[in-house]
């Protein structure tokens, strides 16, 4: 907890219904701590809770630098949700959820979805994605896809001297929920695209509906591309990898992209620029958070936020290029500054505000 800074960790086990899982509260200065429930066959159970407190914290990184007032949280359950998910497991989590009383919101992730969410809104009210008949925004995973879509233009405009992204070429790993809605929009740009997937249906079907190139999975580094996108889970950019990328830009989608402390440092020597991942793929949390909003949630309002994206990603690129440092410490820098004068406004007694669900 000392190492990610965690304000809280819960544990929370259910012997009647199998549950392992663990909630992880990083930051509630700017707000209640807000984040995904994700459901993944961890190795270990210490496995789990790590990956919650490290998502936990890049929520919050992603909201300060957002320019949202919420905080960073995670939810975890350990298990192959094909298999063990269940709505008696889930309304188990919900209600270990409810215990923090607004503390942490919970949304959508990998391995739930939203028909999982309204289960767990059974038990407890402090669910933050929900689809429209219940109060939400429906679906994030289009916002996801528009953000870190508009974050590749941002990073193609620094590269190439222009946003538009017709002509260029894109590899894009990963056809999951936004990743195929990534391809859309790309394709609906102008840009060539090479795909890759675990899933062989789903590249037939990309190649079928948008005539794309398709590679076997490991073959996707080797590209020679104008930009690497990560759309599937993270940590694909490792020693082994980062030295094979024959593009010039890495951005995308995934969480936790950069797999070890080196990978930036050989990603800037070789004058590689990456669009920083807490800051691209903030679309569907920005689109969420809308409901929270004055009247409620607005698409157009929602909308022209997540298209901020660009303006945001341009903005870690000029300080790092002001201050003479990476990308992710620019990045960092912007988070953190909402972060410093949140913590001043509650030592003066202005603390977050609670959410009234």
């Amino acid at each position: 907890m000392a190492q990610y800074g965690c304000e809280r960790v819960i544990l929370c086990h259910d012997r009647r219904t199998g549950l392992r899982g663990a909630i992880a509260v990083h930051s509630t200065l700017l707000g209640p701590a807000v984040g995904g429930l994700r459901m993944w066959t961890y190795p270990e159970p210490d496995d789990a809770i790590l990956d919650a407190m490290r998502l936990a914290r890049a929520m919050t990184y992603k909201y300060a630098a957002a320019g949202v007032d919420l905080g960073g949280g995670k939810a975890v359950i350990a298990g192959d949700p094909a298999r063990d998910k269940s709505p008696a497991l889930l309304r188990a989590m919900g209600r270990f959820i409810d215990q923090l009383r607004g503390d942490y919101l919970v949304g959508q992730d990998v391995g739930t979805t939203l028909a999982d969410m309204e289960v767990l809104f059974d038990e407890t009210p402090y669910v933050m994605t929900l689809p429209e008949h219940s109060g939400g925004a429906g679906e994030i995973a289009p916002a996801t896809a528009r953000g870190a879509v508009q974050a590749i233009r941002a990073c193609v405009e620094r590269v190439f001297g222009s946003a538009d992204l017709a002509g260029r070429s894109v590899a894009l790993q990963g056809l999951g929920n936004v990743g195929g809605i990534a391809l859309r929009l790309l394709r609906e740009a102008g840009a060539s695209v090479v795909v890759t997937d675990v899933d062989a249906a789903k590249v037939e079907a990309a190649v079928a509906g948008f005539g794309v190139t398709a590679v076997a999975p490991d073959e996707i580094y080797d590209r020679e591309v104008d930009v690497f996108a990560p759309f599937a889970l993270g940590g694909v950019i490792g020693d082994d990898t980062v030295t094979r990328l024959k593009a010039p830009i890495v951005c995308g989608a995934a969480n936790n992209q950069l797999r070890g402390d080196r990978v930036l440092e050989t990603l800037d020597a070789r004058g590689i620029t990456w669009g920083v991942d807490y800051i691209a793929n903030a679309g569907g949390a920005i689109w969420d958070a809308d409901r929270l909003r004055t009247g409620g949630f607005r698409a157009e309002r929602a909308g022209a936020a997540v298209d901020r994206i660009a303006d945001r990603m341009r903005e870690v690129f000029a300080i790092a290029d002001a201050e003479g440092i990476s990308v992710l410490a620019a990045g960092d820098q912007l988070a953190q500054r909402r972060l410093t004068e949140a913590g001043h406004r509650r030592l003066l007694g202005r603390g977050p505000s609670r959410l009234g669900l």
